[in-house]
């Protein structure tokens, strides 16, 4: 009863005229980033839905990964999100997955994003929604996670994929670690196919990789770990609001830093780079470029772009918005593995 209570669409509750005001995010994740065919009829299912707008959907070959951005009403959003999954879940085997991002199913995760209109908490209440319907119509079972965790443990994404895809067999077997949401008959083929979904509430993150002067992963993985929040054991890091992992990207013959930005309040862009970079020099490496994952607030290039113009002398002020810009693809190296097109990468 309490579900049934909680359940309630929240859009039912408010008049056309706030509805249209009422926008959320949603960017999912797909663990599919070198079939393009696979990617475009997810992207399609996602378009299928009346209201929606595709932002920008970014595959990465050595993450075997795809990046989708869509907006749109709560309404609208939540359709779509359960449409692309859905299809995801048809058309993506993980039993056949291999990649170098961590992953749990075949989306792997699902957030909802407040825009405008529209609180943390109410995407909360729609991504439990989501997740109990991806259970019970399409047969994936769900994670809770972040504002949307239903269990504490599970705000932290990392603990909801903990093991990855691997260990899903042990999870679903322990009543402690499976997912919150089952499908109502189990069916263990099919689950094994689509793995598990992580539905979940956020606010805006930035996506971004660190490009290393190395191929050697172990030296991304001690870099992410001297600035990642959570550090290493009894030792924090150095950037609050920050998540990181190192690995081998082989299309680029690079190690990486894989950084995750939780609070651009808290820790700005040009922030995590330069802090990033005197970590790589105090173990004897460069960072050489940046490379964004998904879309990056105007804002925050806009910030970026103000730190690099006066660290060379010159007024912030006297700069056109074009030109800041500019500064900051140039002081990050934004362009560094292929061309960095603001119109394209920029939201807000």
């Amino acid at each position: 009863m309490l579900f049934a209570r909680l359940f309630v669409p929240l859009w039912r509750k408010e008049t056309s005229a706030i509805m249209e005001q009422r926008i959320i995010e949603c960017v999912p994740n797909f663990s599919e980033g070198r079939d393009m065919d696979v990617v475009k009829q997810i992207t399609d299912a996602i378009e299928s839905v009346a209201g929606i707008n595709l932002l920008h959907v970014d595959p990465g070959y050595a993450t075997n990964r795809t990046v989708v951005t869509f907006t749109g009403s709560p309404e609208a959003v939540c359709e779509a999100a359960f449409q692309g999954a859905k299809k995801a879940g048809e058309v993506i085997d993980m039993r056949q997955h291999h990649g170098t991002h961590p992953r749990l199913g075949a989306t792997d995760v699902l957030p909802l994003i407040p825009v405008s209109g529209i609180t943390l908490e109410e995407c909360a209440l729609l991504a439990r929604q989501l997740a109990q319907r991806l259970a019970t119509e399409a047969g994936i079972p769900c994670y809770c996670y972040e504002a949307a965790a239903l269990r504490p443990q599970f705000s932290n994404l990392a603990v909801c994929r903990a093991g990855e895809y691997e260990a899903l067999a042990e999870k679903l077997a322990d009543p402690e670690k499976r997912p919150d949401f089952m499908p109502p008959a189990s069916d263990s083929s099919h689950i094994l196919r689509t793995g598990c979904t992580t539905v979940g509430a956020r606010d805006f993150l930035i996506a971004v990789n660190w490009n290393l002067n190395t191929t050697d992963t172990a030296v991304a993985k001690a870099i992410a770990c001297d600035v990642r929040e959570k550090g290493r054991p009894g030792q924090p890091g150095s950037l609050r609001c920050t998540k990181a992992i190192g690995w081998y990207i082989e299309e680029y013959g690079i190690a990486q830093v894989s950084m995750n930005i939780t609070n651009i309040n808290v820790t700005p862009l040009h922030v995590a780079y330069e802090e990033v970079c005197r970590r790589a020099m105090l173990r004897g490496y460069r960072v050489t470029g940046t490379e964004i994952i998904g879309l990056v607030p105007k804002r925050s290039l806009l910030e970026a772009g103000r730190y690099f113009v006066k660290k060379i002398g010159n007024e912030p002020r006297k700069c056109s918005e074009a030109f800041l810009i500019r500064a900051a693809i140039e002081g990050m190296g934004l362009d560094n593995l292929k061309p960095f097109l603001p119109e394209q990468k920029m939201i807000g």
